[in-house]
């Protein structure tokens, strides 16, 4: 059983998520509640997922974050928002988010992608993907030192690579290859060894930097 957190200041959108969460199989909402009671929440109910609202009027979400990274034994934690241009999108992913959720999630994926988060996957869609890479532009390894870094992987894990940089969990990226998620969770950690990263979106940040995302984007590739 998954147990899950919800965290909002909007009780429609707390209500709305617990709905749709108790009714899956296999995940329980233990506790939905504002910023201001989260720390204490996720502490007595220890769960494994915390989804998180980023913007909140009591406590910032970036805030709550933070303390729950600091837990001995933190859960994973995706952020909520409305937007997919949220500014902090890539701070909250810097500083250990697993994830980033739209609120409009569509409610049949929504039971999937948490259960992706407790399975270790990070949980970006496709629509924001783009955002995330461009919040980490301004950090991170320059375009020789990436294409160093890229040049150490095979063909397979660069597809694992590209497949990440979508925005896809390892399920489908399973799917893509015709690979066991088993297998595909191997290539993922090999991948980030090499590329001496230790999240999705450090990696897709490598990828761009290197090149290897831009023909694809721009057209450019058959």
């Amino acid at each position: 059983m998954i147990r899950v957190v919800v965290v909002d200041d909007e009780a429609l959108v707390r209500t709305g998520f617990t709905h749709i969460l108790n009714a899956a199989q296999g995940i329980e909402v233990v506790a939905a509640v504002s910023g201001g009671q989260a720390v204490r929440a996720v502490g007595d109910l220890r769960p494994d997922v915390v989804l998180l609202d980023i913007r909140m009027p009591d406590v910032d979400g970036l805030t709550v974050l933070g303390e729950l990274r600091r837990r001995p034994d933190p859960p994973v934690v995706a952020m909520l928002t409305t937007f997919d241009t949220d500014e902090y999108v890539a701070t909250a992913l810097r500083s250990g988010a697993a994830g980033f959720l739209l609120k409009d999630t569509d409610p049949e994926q929504l039971p999937l992608l948490v259960a992706a988060l407790a399975d270790g996957d990070t949980v970006l869609s496709a629509a924001v993907t783009r955002t995330v890479v461009d919040g980490y532009l301004d950090s991170g390894a320059a375009e020789p030192a990436a294409a160093r870094l890229t040049a150490r992987l095979t063909g397979r894990e660069r597809s694992v690579l590209l497949l990440m940089a979508e925005g896809l969990a390892n399920s489908d990226i399973g799917d893509r290859l015709h690979l066991s998620v088993g297998t595909v969770k191997g290539h993922v950690s090999t991948v980030f060894g090499k590329l001496e990263v230790s999240s999705r979106v450090q990696a897709a940040l490598i990828a761009e930097r290197a090149g290897l995302l831009r023909p694809a984007r721009n057209g450019d590739g058959p």
